[in-house]
């Protein structure tokens, strides 16, 4: 009776040690799961951190060499001098012909960029089929994976002798064929951005423009459209801020010369082909010529973030909430 005892009482001893190992095999898991939530969120909060990082270095070193050289150059005679030569005898700085070559090649390349890719997009969003939108996707991928040193090769060599035929006194060296160029490059990042945008619409609001008899192509220019205008105005804005940014179709295609003009038929220097240019030069550091990449640097900074806030603020003001 006495073994007999003992076994009984060992059937619960056993049955609550099994249990105890249970619970406490799951708080280790529990335990050990929130060590990896912590770690994975302490990871992303360094990516993120990274890149605040990362754009409060790029302003310091900006605005801090940017402040040396306008110790010695007057800042109105800056933005409002009509000529730049800081590599010549007599240096001049007045930087309105190197953003009068940005803003120029810049308004051709959206004059391409925003209506083609807008309706690439509609095209892509409201009519084409699966197997179309299987086909023209990649290519439109592909064109924004092309480097920009071959767009611009491209420009000089194919679109601008091209453009001579049309125009005999078109000069090898123009703002036209580089705008043109720079305008297809971008037509990738505005046409995906739309259609996402219009993609995003509800498809309620299409099946009551159906029902009140508005055909495919009115739903689409005066339903969708006007519904995803948020996402199409970030759209533009992503555009502009590409197109004021490149550099090699610029510096290749549409010269080396800064002139203060805004006949595409010219050559021009852009901000950022003059960085380029002089970057690659032999002018020591430090000198004044070496701090005007700084101080159109930071030019370029400041206009790229007024578009940005201009299209957060279209964004805020049109934006739809379904």
């Amino acid at each position: 009776m006495g073994n007999g005892a003992t076994t009984v009482n060992d059937v619960p001893t056993s049955a609550s040690d099994h249990d105890a190992a249970v619970a406490g095999s799951s708080l280790r898991r529990r335990a050990s799961s929130r060590i990896k939530e912590k770690l994975i969120e302490f990871v992303l909060f360094l990516a993120a951190l990274s890149s605040v990082l990362t754009t409060m270095a790029i302003v310091v070193i900006l605005v801090s060499e940017s402040v040396v050289f306008f110790q010695h150059v007057p800042l109105w005679d800056f933005l409002t001098g009509t000529q730049w030569t800081p590599l010549f005898d007599n240096p001049q700085y007045g930087i309105l012909p190197l953003l009068m070559g940005t803003l120029v090649t810049s308004a051709i390349a959206l004059v391409v960029a925003v209506p083609v890719g807008t309706v690439i997009a509609i095209y892509l969003s409201e009519f084409a089929g699966f197997q179309a939108r299987e086909v023209a996707k990649p290519f439109l991928e592909l064109l924004a994976g092309i480097p920009t040193v071959v767009y611009g090769y491209f420009a000089l060599l194919f679109v601008t002798p091209v453009l001579q035929k049309l125009l005999p006194n078109l000069p090898g060296f123009n703002m036209l064929s580089a705008g043109l160029v720079m305008g297809i490059m971008i037509i990738p990042y505005v046409s995906s951005i739309c259609e996402d945008a219009m993609r995003a619409v509800p498809m309620a609001l299409r099946e009551g423009s159906f029902a009140m008899g508005a055909t495919r192509l009115q739903t689409s220019t005066k339903v969708v459209v006007p519904a995803a205008f948020s996402g199409i105005a970030a759209a533009y804005i992503l555009g502009i801020s590409r197109a004021v940014g490149e550099t090699m179709v610029l510096a290749i295609a549409a010269g080396n010369q800064p002139n203060f003009t805004i006949d595409p038929m010219e050559p021009a220097q852009t901000i950022t082909a003059y960085i380029v240019a002089v970057s690659l030069g032999d002018l020591p550091h430090g000198s004044i010529g070496y701090q005007t990449i700084f101080a159109a640097g930071l030019t370029l900074m400041v206009m790229t973030l007024g578009f940005n806030v201009g299209g957060h603020w279209l964004r805020r003001k049109y934006r739809e909430a379904y």
